[in-house]
């Protein structure tokens, strides 16, 4: 029997880390949940689960959770960022499964390393922002750190055909969201709606808006880098609208060993649980003959420059990959609201990464600064496009002046 903590229970991959758990449930037990702000469905995994801890995302909701506690069960409930980090080091678990979206995702899953518990990683912002602190800290502890993205988690299990200095180069497929065939125009009258819409994978909102950008693809390149020691030279991104391919690793030989399956998150997720071992899933096999043909394009890096400035932002590395990534964090969350354009998104990412400082990493206080030095930044970027639009529009009676932009004021024009 595994104990599991798990962190973001309420989200896409918590709901299918439960999946499995409740498909063995004499492999896996659930010691903790964290769970953020959805009390409805913590509730219906309390009651499920029965663990010993659980944490949401402030003290109201923990204050409405403990007047809505099941009968029967005496767990301890805790609230915000503690909360998640006493939920990822409880003594009970064996593997903490880190699958909160975002920042918030870093210092909870810092603490599992710590505290000496392997790690189930479904949180790529934990290596994208303190990628070398966080390899550092595993190793030293002697903790396994197993992938849950399916692109990581495939070269995981790709790279167990040939040894380390066999490896010629690993190859990250994209499915190229549900926009890759849009042209450069058409990009700047996307909706939300219609980014959200992916044709392969389902998945919460900020992943998918990542996925549409190739922004995610990005934050995996920078994962890739800490995950398997390889340097941005050596990984290569391709387009693969099937999501059948889900990453490939070449060797120095001509050899490309390719994981596949059908686009269903419990197939990583279970490797990740039960590995060294592999488990049945309850799904169904992988039909080739029905697919019929596979496709591998490369990706347009005019159309979607966030690859471009994800290479980038790797190569120079310290605390700019944290800067990328909270800028990225606001700039999503800013066209979800509908503050910006979808091109805007990589815009403000770029902007911001411009105006930071780079500085070495070598302590989490050093990328929290960053985090947060960033966020403000892009705050301020988003601002300044919105008041672009409404300039443009023909309000400026009522937009102030619009402050300098280093990169946007000859690319906001287009419409």
């Amino acid at each position: 029997m595994k104990n599991l903590a798990l962190l973001g229970s309420s989200g896409s991959i918590g709901c299918n880390v439960l999946k499995i758990v409740r498909q063995y449930p004499g492999r896996f037990r659930i010691v903790g949940l964290a769970a953020g702000n959805n009390i409805d469905l913590l509730q219906d995994q309390i009651e499920a689960f029965q663990p010993l801890m659980v944490s949401v995302g402030d003290r109201s909701r923990a204050d409405q959770l403990e007047r809505r506690r099941p009968t029967g069960w005496n767990g301890a409930i805790c609230h915000g960022q503690e909360g998640n980090i006493r939920v990822a080091a409880m003594p009970e678990a064996e593997m903490t499964v880190s699958a909160i979206v975002g920042a918030a995702g870093l210092a909870p899953t810092m603490a599992a390393i710590q505290a000496g518990k392997d790690v189930a990683l479904a949180n790529k912002e934990t290596l994208v922002m303190a990628g070398e602190l966080v390899m550092r800290e595993a190793a030293n502890r002697g903790i396994a750190l197993l992938p849950v993205d399916s692109e990581h988690n495939a070269i995981f299990q790709a790279l167990s055909a040939g040894k380390s200095s066999e490896v010629a180069k690993i190859i990250l497929t994209a499915s190229g969201g549900p926009l890759r065939n849009y042209s450069g125009r058409q990009l700047w009258n996307v909706t939300p709606e219609v980014a959200l819409n992916h044709p392969n994978w389902s998945m919460g909102k900020k992943i998918s808006i990542d996925s549409a950008t190739l922004m995610n693809k990005g934050l995996e390149l920078i994962e890739a880098k800490w995950l398997f020691s390889m340097e941005p030279e050596k990984i290569e991104i391709l387009v693969h609208p099937q999501s059948i391919v889900h990453s490939m690793v070449e060797f120095i030989d001509g050899s490309i060993v390719a994981q596949m399956g059908i686009p269903d998150m419990r197939i990583p997720i279970a490797y990740a649980l039960s590995f060294p071992d592999r488990i049945r899933t309850e799904l169904p096999p992988l039909n080739l003959a029905q697919i019929g043909s596979l496709q591998f394009l490369r990706p347009d890096f005019s159309k979607f420059p966030a690859l471009r400035l994800a290479y980038q932002v790797c190569r120079q590395g310290g605390t700019l990959p944290a800067a990328f990534n909270a800028a990225n964090e606001v700039a999503v969350e800013a066209f979800l609201a509908g503050k910006i354009r979808f091109p805007e998104i990589t815009l403000t990412v770029a902007e911001t990464v411009q105006r930071m400082e780079k500085r070495e990493l070598t302590d989490l206080a050093i990328v929290f600064e960053a985090d947060l030095a960033a966020r403000l930044q892009a705050n301020s970027i988003v601002e300044a496009l919105q008041l672009a639009a409404c300039r443009k529009k023909g309000g400026t009676d009522d937009c102030p002046e619009l402050p300098p932009l280093h990169h946007l004021a000859d690319k906001t024009s287009i419409s």
